[in-house]
């Protein structure tokens, strides 16, 4: 049976399931139904496959109808392991290998890139001169494979793959030409903002084909984010342990293997696993609609208390928020972290359910976020005055100004959308049109504050 077949054969079991029902109407199974196809087309234009993209739809429609509601939760477990052990047969074919065999080869060729240095005399375990080196070029050794990755799974065109060059052909030359300085806050801010340039424009239009129009393209690149760090993490942590274990049993025979982890296996594996990350979040998609969910409504509420007796602290203590470099770049990393779990919890959401409880609480969260921002920009706003613009406040206020309008017209929309007078579409667009803003911005730091600010 082909897989349009099996897909067809899915969706009559569903129609049929509902026929079983008298108090359904068949025009509304009609609706329905037609609302079922366009999930499921959305979904395998985003990667799926049809049994998967099935799967997701159907859960996705139970949260609008109690009918299939409950055909989901009959259905959910032996489509579930349908797509838990067809995939390992799946991917014993051609199409399967390829996938998994192009992520190794590519993070095999990651990990060999970030030693080549060593041939011209730079170490990872050198002295200062060294470490500035890998410092300022360890995203460039990195990224480019990731970048092919998606190029090539997604067959990204021939002008797709000049403007996939470009950006990291002038990274390498910002990077390597310009006079940075070792410790200069314009060092370190593009040290800082490179891969965050490099991931949100360049793995972003890789990931997507090269259509930046696709609103759900962008929307599903967002969701590839909140994956991918979750299994970087996972495997940072697995490889901890690895580490871990080679220090006991060389040390119980007498031997310190502090260089050959240090110069091989903590380099290499770091640099592989951007790879091997990316992959399983393409292998394992189905799971995607399952960890979302979970980790946001986990973290939303918690982020909000943290948010809301930190601004109740303010206001009780009267302390003002101390602008040095390490608060600025912690503040800025907090919101950025509120935003990225606010886009990771849309990405997850269906936007056609209506207004819930977890909606409420992602406004309370929108909201506290709003105050903190507004509070650094003020505290910003007076150091500036007394001290006069650096590099450093004038990176953070860039930033800052840049998440108080998206933050503050997120808010906007969704206060609309919980009143009934807007949809929650307008403002997974309004998310996913911001987006590139703070790639630029994030390049406009990397290649024009040295200028501006004459590498200090």
């Amino acid at each position: 049976m082909t897989s349009e077949a099996a897909l067809e054969q899915r969706i009559g079991e569903w129609r049929n399931y509902f026929r079983t029902r008298q108090a359904v109407h068949s025009a509304d199974v009609a609706e329905l139904e037609d609302h079922l196809r366009s999930q499921i087309d959305a979904l395998r234009q985003a990667g799926l496959d049809e049994d998967e993209a099935f799967l997701v739809a159907v859960k996705r429609l139970g949260s609008l109808d109690t009918v299939s509601h409950e055909f989901a939760r009959e259905y959910s477990e032996r489509l579930w392991k349908q797509l838990m052990v067809a995939p390992a047969a799946a991917d014993s074919g051609p199409a399967g290998r390829s996938g998994g065999v192009l992520a190794v080869a590519l993070a095999v060729g990651a990990a060999v890139a970030i030693k080549l240095p060593e041939l011209f005399g730079r170490s990872i375990m050198g002295g200062d001169t060294d470490a500035f080196f890998y410092a300022r070029n360890v995203t460039l050794f990195v990224l480019p494979f990731l970048a092919g990755f998606f190029a090539l799974k997604r067959s990204l065109h021939k002008t797709g793959w000049t403007w996939l060059l470009f950006p990291f052909i002038a990274a390498a030359l910002i990077m390597n030409v310009l006079p940075f300085k070792v410790d200069h806050q314009t060092t370190i801010l593009a040290i800082i903002h490179l891969p965050i340039a490099l991931w949100l424009l360049t793995i972003g239009f890789a990931y997507i084909g090269g259509e930046w129009r696709n609103h759900a393209q962008r929307m599903n690149f967002v969701r590839f984010s909140g994956e991918w760090f979750i299994y970087y993490v996972l495997t940072a942590l697995g490889g901890g342990t690895l580490i871990a274990f080679t220090f006991f049993i060389f040390n119980a025979i007498g031997l310190k293997p502090d260089d050959f982890v240090g110069q091989w296996i903590v380099p290499c594996g770091a640099a592989g696993a951007v790879l091997i990350a990316a992959w399983l979040v393409e292998w394992k998609k189905s799971v995607i609609e399952n960890m979302a969910p979970v980790l946001t409504m986990l973290f939303t509420p918690l982020f909000t208390v943290l948010l809301l007796v930190f601004v109740g602290t303010i206001i009780v203590t009267g302390n003002a928020i101390d602008v040095g470099r390490e608060v600025l770049i912690g503040f800025d990393l907090l919101l950025v972290l509120v935003l990225g779990l606010l886009l990771y919890s849309i990405s997850a959401r269906d936007s056609h359910a209506p207004p819930s409880r977890s909606d409420r609480l992602r406004l309370a969260l929108l909201l506290s976020a709003l105050v903190v921002d507004g509070l650094a920009l003020w505290a910003i706003a007076a150091r500036i005055s007394e001290f006069g613009f650096s590099a450093n406040k004038t990176a953070a206020l860039g930033l800052n100004i840049l998440l108080l309008i998206n933050l503050g017209w997120s808010a906007v929309l969704y206060m609309r959308f919980l009143a009934k007078g807007g949809s929650f579409t307008a403002l997974e667009r309004w998310q996913t049109s911001y987006l590139p803003v703070f790639g630029i911005w994030a390049w406009v730091v990397v290649a024009l504050f040295p200028v501006i600010f004459k590498y200090q």
